[in-house]
């Protein structure tokens, strides 16, 4: 098979993706290999959760429920799963596919790779915060690749990077070796593309309202990408499928959770600022020209851990007055929880409300309290009584949507390093057999990129008031505490203003939020495109939940939406 190009799709972009993506995936077209990504910071801490409970859990079930109704169809189309499913606990989830298979009477052969838990591991220099629920090193593809090689049918791994769920059975197809980077950095680009799925066909797209008259954006269908040899790939999805394969949807997710031109995993490091993007034909972009280098000599470790317990309430303050009235509310609780107010408390007044309203919703805001402490009383049965006994004694028209509860515990996710062969990364085959996985074939520190070259100015001219949405797209999302928000124009005309005009001085002038804070701009001249990482907006991560948008899911829609002076010429 070496040699011939291999077709990869994918079927889950998180834990609670479309149930029916695996069926529709196996069935709507030809391909050598499907995949599932199920795991986030997010995910990682509510396996951790269940695992406390049940040692035996750690997986994500829906896989095996979505595998029971289509391990069948996989076995008689010789189609490859290859999926990260196994979360905390891969050897069990791999088990359980066995029994699965055993109960159907399909023979097929079940591998997974270890060698990612960390949480009890001693490694020098390495040190776990206390309370850590579970720490897990983001490992690479030739795990999954051993797997392969060895004759696996079904191959389950636990914390890797997204692109390794492709770089692994790319490299195993292609018979690669460690160190071929241009290819591995190839596949790690086309890999990126598809681990959220459809946000590559048009979902959560910026330009939504023009795609709808190129594909039915209502259900859109899974992406795959044909991997050749030499690492480049075509993106494209099953024929008849909704959704749509555009240079803009594949810039959209290839800008999704990245940061500056290097993209270091721990097989390679992909140049982004090399990757060139073109229309193939319908439904189908060409990803060419990725340059590779060596990986960082560290592997990145994800660490979750409970943070303490949080609580909130929102307040709706309808009519005339909105601010004494919100102003009021928390003079009476600041007065009610003096002397046991919890260690983090706050507010945010959200006014949605307008004047003159013809309903009683848009004459009201939504005053929100949020409160975390270490102490669960603190923020559960003393916020409680104190903000539910102000019902009669506080503003006009006072309500709330649902009472406080006692609190919730909430998790925190934090990055750590260590060296790369700190971690032995093994291949587990149906015989019992252990592969160990050989290490990156070179590791060194890497020296800076250049500062790319911007093109020349736009030529002065008329400009009118406008949102930058109506010229730019973006995309954004979360790393940690971090956001990033991916920009990107498609002219040539736009990409001159926007490559000027877009500084981090103007993007801190139109997002507020980010001023206090580290903002770092990121130029990707090939793909018309400004990427910004905005240091610590989102506290300790999206599990603490420190803001109303936790994951950054929408800031970009936020920076779109906001007014500068546009050039008429572009309008």
């Amino acid at each position: 098979m070496t040699g011939r190009v291999l077709r990869i799709g994918n079927a889950s972009g998180f834990y609670g993706d479309r149930f029916d993506a695996l069926r529709e995936m196996l069935t709507g077209g030809d391909l050598d290999v499907l995949t599932g990504d199920y795991l986030a910071e997010l995910t990682m801490l509510i396996l951790g959760r269940d695992r406390l409970k049940d040692p035996g859990a750690g997986y994500a079930r829906t896989f095996l429920r979505q595998l029971e109704d289509c391990l069948g169809l996989a076995h008689e189309r010789s189609v490859k799963i290859v999926t990260n499913a196994g979360g905390l606990n891969p050897a069990g989830l791999a088990d359980a596919v066995r029994k699965l298979a055993d109960r159907l009477g399909i023979p097929v052969r079940v591998a997974h790779v270890a060698g990612d838990d960390l949480t009890g591991a001693r490694i020098a220099g390495f040190v776990r915060p206390a309370g850590t629920l579970a720490a897990h090193a983001y490992l690479g593809g030739f795990g999954i690749t051993e797997c392969l090689r060895a004759g696996a049918d079904v191959v389950v791994t636990g914390r890797v990077t997204d692109a390794a769920l492709v770089t692994g059975p790319a490299a195993a197809h292609f018979g690669w070796t460690p160190g071929q980077y241009d290819r591995l950095a190839g596949a790690v680009v086309a890999g990126h593309v598809l681990e959220c799925g459809t946000q590559a066909t048009g979902g959560n797209y910026a330009f939504f309202t023009e795609a709808e008259a190129e594909g039915d954006l209502r259900r859109p269908g899974f992406p795959l990408a044909e991997i050749h040899e030499d690492g480049t790939a075509v993106v494209t999805k099953h024929p008849g499928t909704g959704g749509l394969v555009t240079v803009g949807t594949v810039t959209a997710q290839l800008l999704y959770e990245t940061g500056g031109a290097r993209y270091a995993g721990p097989d390679v490091t992909a140049r982004l600022d090399t990757v060139r993007l073109g229309q193939d034909g319908p439904d189908r972009v060409r990803i060419e020209g990725v340059r590779g280098e060596a990986p960082p000599p560290t592997l990145k470790v994800g660490l979750n851990r409970l943070g303490g317990f949080r609580n909130e309430v929102s307040f709706v303050l309808t009519g005339l007055d909105i601010e004494a009235k919100a102003a009021l509310v928390r003079r009476q609780l600041a007065d009610a929880l003096a002397g046991s107010e919890p260690a983090e408390v706050r507010w945010d007044l959200v006014r949605t409300d307008r004047p003159d309203a013809d309903t009683e919703e848009t004459a009201s805001a939504v005053l929100r309290l949020v409160v975390k402490d270490r102490d669960q009383d603190a923020v559960g049965r003393a916020l409680t009584g104190a903000a539910v006994e102000l019902a009669l004694a506080s503003y006009p028209g006072f309500h709330v949507p649902a009472p406080p509860g006692k609190g919730a515990p909430y998790g925190v996710f934090e990055a750590a390093y260590v060296p790369q062969g700190a971690v032995e990364q093994v291949a587990v085959l149906d015989d019992g057999r252990r592969i160990p996985v050989p290490g990156a074939a070179e590791t060194r520190v890497l020296t800076a990129v250049p500062e790319p070259e911007l093109p020349a100015p736009l030529p002065a001219g008329p400009v009118r008031r406008a949102p930058l949405g109506l010229v730019a797209g973006a995309r954004s999302g979360d790393k940690g505490g971090d956001a990033n928000v991916g920009v990107w124009v498609r002219t040539d005309d736009a990409w001159r203003w926007l490559a000027h005009e877009l500084t981090v001085d103007r993007f801190r002038e139109l997002m507020p939020e980010s001023r206090p804070l580290t903002v770092v701009r990121h130029v990707l001249p090939q793909l018309r495109a400004l990427n910004f990482t905005v240091e610590g907006i989102l506290g300790a991560g999206v599990a603490a939940q420190h803001r109303f948008d936790p994951q950054a899911k929408a800031l970009g829609e936020w920076l779109r939406s906001r007014h500068l002076d546009i050039p008429e010429a572009l309008l």
